[in-house]
């Protein structure tokens, strides 16, 4: 075969990702505190990128805002001549009902006898104060005229903030430090107690084994036992321990309730969870009502001792749709504009810059600003749109959980409102990511719509797994103590209600909801029963005592 040179033309398409490109899908998939965190290092980095004020129009009020405000329908309620109507709701301003200074201070007031015939009382009555005094006395009196006076700003500021007033938590880590600097004096005591408060996790706990701590700190195994001992007298009862047993002798040693039946009871908190409880009366050598005073004292301790302290601050989940009834009996799914930064390209200032800009690195400079920056714009107008149009077409699909509950979910997947919105899958699934929806049954992620669908079983419609979650809850809900359902009752009774499920699926959404099985459940409903029974004797037993 000769090896030969020759020239050839092909046509051929490729998908390409551009700077631009990644930046949209980026951004797509990004949550509202990730995006404003984003936006803001744009702006910046970018000087042709500003921030879009309200008046500039940035925050357009939908003109379906009108059906769901109540301030509309009284404001409309009248004459109609709602301008005529002062800042104040009173048909003018504040100003009008006061008399002018000057008016006041060319009217003769007369003489001393007629001012004190007009107050009905002397003069020195009135004017008791030097002053002097007065002046200095309503200064002292005076509240301060604007916030800022406080130390806060005021309160027409763009930067005020409520949250600047809220008082910082007390952590556990801070109580039990200033606790350590008032029992230790010693330098190295000091030293070992701090290392060891920072090994305390958010429920109070220290880990099982703290022969590093000795190792790291080059101290012996006794000095840092000695120094455990004395954290585990600190505030909150039952802190520093290393395990539960540990948490809940301490505890009972603060309530001189330690003695060796509660010893024994404690040391076997695996027979209390199985609620053996003839094991456990055996081991501790009391009767039957012993033991039971003696759990009834348990179950009111504090497993957890450092969870009254403040932890790290939640952040509050802020919804990125809002999903309303219509007039019309339909939904109405609108953005949330307050999660949408806005954001605006300064053509006056590149236009400006353009004239004065000589050297040609500036003006590549300038003009890559001017690019990325309506590249910005555009990308965030389009995740807008993607985002209301996945999020109407999934109220679409799911009309019958916002109408009638969590019972009436759907089966659905990505490709289904992929199909019905004309877009990706990928494109869907990103949209649906770190978005949450606010409903008239609680705030919601995005992807709490898309559920696994389960078979029925006459061949009808089929049923969505989040459904069915909520069917098997609902029946465990309503066993009785005498009759617990088992998984195979609950299959039965799902299939006929026309679900077909297999045994481990109802185990395994059981598990996933964190209800224990068919033989703890009865125990636990029979323990509860004795407990009330038990407490109604007692009751009616000492009503019946002769007086």
């Amino acid at each position: 075969m000769a090896l030969t040179q020759r020239l050839e033309f092909r046509q051929s398409q490729s998908l390409v990702m551009t700077p631009q490109l990644m930046q949209a899908i980026k951004l797509l998939q990004l949550s509202n505190l990730d995006l404003t965190t984003f936006v803001e290092e744009e702006l910046e980095r970018n000087p042709l990128l500003e921030r879009a004020n309200d008046e500039a129009g940035g925050g357009e009020v939908p003109s379906e805002a009108g059906q769901f405000s109540d301030g509309d329908e009284a404001g409309g309620q009248g004459d109609g001549n709602g301008d005529s109507f002062g800042d104040d709701g009173f048909g003018g301003s504040a100003e009008a009902f006061e008399p002018g200074q000057e008016e006041w201070m060319s009217k003769d007031l007369g003489t001393r006898a007629e001012i004190e015939q007009t107050l009905d009382t002397g003069l020195d009555n009135v004017f008791s104060e030097e002053p002097a005094e007065a002046a200095a006395r309503n200064a002292q009196d005076a509240a301060p005229s604007v916030y800022t006076e406080w130390g806060g700003g005021a309160s027409g500021d763009e930067d005020y903030n409520l949250e600047a007033f809220v008082a910082a938590e007390m952590t556990l880590a801070d109580h039990l430090a200033e606790q350590l600097s008032v029992a230790f004096t010693a330098p190295a005591q000091r030293m070992i107690g701090q290392y060891l408060i920072d090994l305390v996790d958010e429920a109070g706990y220290l880990p099982p084994d703290l022969g590093q701590a000795a190792e790291r700190l080059g101290a012996s195994q006794q000095d840092v036992e000695d120094v455990l001992a004395v954290l585990q007298k600190f505030d909150p009862p039952g802190v520093c321990a290393r395990n539960l047993s540990e948490c809940l002798a301490i505890q009972l040693r603060e309530l001189d309730r330690y003695d060796p039946a509660m010893q024994a009871l404690v040391e076997h908190l695996d027979l209390l969870a199985k609620r053996d409880i003839a094991s456990l009366r055996k081991l501790c050598g009391v009767d039957d009502e012993d033991i039971a005073d003696m759990i009834g004292e348990i179950r009111r301790l504090n497993p957890k001792p450092g969870m009254k302290f403040g932890s790290a601050r939640l952040q509050t989940m802020v919804p990125d749709v809002y999903v309303r009834p219509g007039p019309d009996g339909g939904w109405h799914v609108e953005l949330n504009s307050d999660t949408l930064p806005r954001v605006l390209v300064n053509q006056t200032y590149y236009s400006e810059l353009s004239k004065k800009i000589g050297k040609d690195g500036d003006k590549s400079y300038f003009t890559d600003a001017l690019q990325n920056a309506t590249w910005l714009v555009r990308a965030l107008d389009q995740r807008a749109r993607t985002i209301l149009k996945v999020a109407t077409e999934i109220v679409r699909q799911q009309d019958g959980f916002f109408t009638h509950g969590v019972a009436h979910l759907r089966p659905l997947n990505l490709k289904a409102v992929a199909d019905a919105i004309q877009m990706h899958e990928s494109t869907v699934s990103r949209v649906t990511a770190n978005k949450y929806m606010a409903t008239n049954r609680g705030t919601f992620e995005l992807k709490y719509f898309f559920t696994a669908s389960i078979a029925s079983a006459d061949g009808g419609e089929a049923h969505s797994a989040e459904a069915v979650r909520h069917h098997i809850k609902q029946l465990i809900d309503a066993e009785e103590p005498t009759a617990i359902l088992s998984d195979d009752t609950i299959v039965e009774r799902l299939r006929a209600s026309g679900i077909d499920i297999a045994r481990r699926t109802v185990a395994k959404y059981r598990e996933a909801m964190r209800i224990p099985s068919s033989v703890q459940r009865r125990r636990d409903k029979q323990s509860a029963l004795g407990n009330v029974l038990s407490t109604a004797m007692s009751d009616r037993s000492r009503n019946t005592e002769p007086a």
